[in-house]
């Protein structure tokens, strides 16, 4: 519902229902949202912080929806400097207009509003929202996403008794703003002081449950860079749902969730009535942080009983057998990947192959990050807003190869041209020695292959493809490979970017234009009447209202 109906407000209403008019489907229903976005005081490793609240809350309130609902979500920034907000995951299909990324949006300046209007258009599943400009991620301001099916499309497991939202990340004493002088200086990050879940430190929230019931639990890692291993003491992960796909229902005692990723499990409260532990820690890390929460049996008999259960650590072979496993649910009702017509993704040629290689070094004596040796920057106006108005000079087309050249890192905007239905296999090709992990907006892709070493194509030999999972983010291991076949059809300037967040401010990103010549809103929707302008795009027109 709407807060109040200041001028802002009003004109907020008056856009959302012109733009309900021509892209919103009138048989869908659709969810209001009013935030207000406001610096505040946090605490969540025992030190006072400024942290970013929505409503006053931190983290950030859910978003609950149903497959197909139009979500009016209003943003009020209260903070003293511009603000965007994005959605990992949420495909926006035929409106890369609302994708809340500096490469599609120009930010909501401080004291202005925005209405974001999208559909969850054939999407199920656990997401979440985060802020994307300069390092506010470091700050707080994200929350989870809940994509439930329609009422009539069965679910591949009974009704749980509950559905928790369940978010961890690595976390720093320092302000936000601090973090940021330092890359901004040409320096890396320390290492992070904590694990937060749900923003608190050690037993720091509880979910409450009872003798015999099961519960999902939604769970997303939102942090900065470190992959996560999350467990419960005692207790099992049924695995169901892996950002938008029903999986194979295999149980597992522990999960790896890298940076970005979301999972849904069910867990059976089949233990004796007290607390146990939930256990978030650090992977592939010589020091081990770990974050805690309660499991709470609504009839405790006592508190946790002594320290919380180790996990596994260095070990990379255990994480790569545990991601082949995870396998797409061929039986199970309810939107999924359809590229070309088929759900018989390895039965399609890909008609491109385009190979992503991660890299670190430095330029004019600073730390950067670059993707096919390319230490992406920013341009003075958002990338799509520059394509749709014709403005040049902002990007070039080309300007990222699709393969790693022989060459040393340099700066530019880079942009890769791509076909509208093309099928295409990207492999992620990390030759460090650290585990990546990639995110693509407004798309979800098959996750065919991964692996030690090079990759060559003979290595498409131990494809999957047959019931590989599809999802947006993706883990790559050390001096390892992943391959991935994604359908383009999807119209727009899609950001392809790293999940670590420094590398990604400092340059570890690009944007794929995923172009048809043929400008029809069957494939696109138009210009939205409330887009914002700015850079070389002030002064510009959008849609007639």
């Amino acid at each position: 519902m709407w807060i109040s109906l200041r001028d802002g407000t009003k004109r907020a209403i008056f856009f959302v229902v012109a733009g309900l008019i021509s892209v919103v489907n009138s048989e869908d229903p659709y969810r209001f949202f009013t935030w207000n976005v406001t610096y505040g005081d946090i605490y969540p490793l025992g030190v006072r912080q400024q942290g970013i609240l929505i409503n006053g809350q931190f983290p950030g309130p859910d978003i609950n929806s149903v497959t197909n609902d139009n979500l009016i979500v209003n943003v009020y920034n209260s903070l003293p400097e511009p603000f965007l907000i994005s959605w990992n995951g949420i495909q926006q299909r035929r409106n890369s207009w609302e994708d809340g990324v500096y490469g599609t949006n120009c930010p909501i300046p401080p004291g202005k509003n925005f209405t974001y209007v999208m559909q969850v258009k054939d999407q199920i599943g656990s997401f979440f929202y985060f802020p994307s400009l300069a390092f506010h991620k470091a700050a707080g301001g994200f929350g989870g996403i809940k994509i439930l099916s329609r009422p009539l499309i069965p679910v591949p497991f009974p009704d749980p008794s509950g559905d928790y939202t369940v978010l961890i990340g690595d976390w720093y004493k320092a302000n936000h703003s601090t973090l940021k002088i330092i890359l901004d200086r040409g320096h890396k990050l320390p290492f992070p002081d904590g694990i937060l879940i749900n923003g608190r430190g050690p037993k720091g929230i509880s979910f409450t449950v009872e003798q015999g019931k099961t519960y999902r639990f939604r769970i997303s890692n939102v942090g900065l860079q470190n992959s996560l291993n999350f467990r419960i003491q005692g207790h099992k992960l049924k695995l169901v749902e892996v950002e938008g796909t029903h999986t194979m229902q295999t149980t597992y005692s522990s999960l790896d969730v890298h940076v970005g990723q979301s999972y849904s499990v069910l867990v059976t409260a089949d233990q004796p009535a007290q607390d146990y532990y939930i256990v978030a820690s650090t992977r592939f890390t010589t020091s081990i942080l770990t974050g805690t929460a309660i499991l709470r049996y609504s009839i405790s008999a006592g508190p946790v009983k002594g320290p919380p259960p180790g996990g596994p650590t260095i070990q990379i072979d255990w994480s790569l057998n545990q991601a082949r496993s995870i396998r797409t649910n061929l039986t199970a009702s309810g939107p999924r990947p359809n590229p070309q017509g088929s759900y018989h993704y390895g039965l399609i040629n890909t008609t491109r192959t385009i190979i992503l290689g991660n890299s670190a070094g430095t330029v004019n004596g600073k730390q950067r990050y670059a993707v096919n040796s390319v230490s992406f920057i920013p341009a003075d106006t958002p990338l799509k807003l520059a394509d749709h108005f014709k403005i040049g000079g902002v990007f070039r087309l080309g300007s990222i190869s699709d393969k790693p050249p022989h060459r040393s890192m340099y700066l530019d905007t880079s942009v890769m041209a791509a076909d509208f239905h093309a099928f295409v296999e990207i492999v992620f090709h990390n030759k460090e020695n650290i585990v990546q992990s990639w995110h693509f907006d407004g798309h979800s892709f098959f996750v065919v292959g991964m692996d030690g070493g090079e990759w060559t194509p003979a290595r498409r030999g131990q494809y999957n493809l047959k019931d590989a999972v599809a999802r947006c983010t993706i883990q790559v291991y050390p001096r390892s490979w992943t391959a991935i076949y994604v359908g383009l059809d999807n119209v727009g300037m899609w950001n392809l970017r790293s999940e670590f967040w420094a590398r990604q401010y400092l340059g570890q990103q690009f944007y794929m234009r995923v172009y048809t010549p043929v400008e029809s809103t069957r494939d696109e929707n138009p210009i939205p009447g409330n887009a914002l302008l700015c850079g070389r795009a002030s002064g510009g027109h959008t849609r007639p209202l």
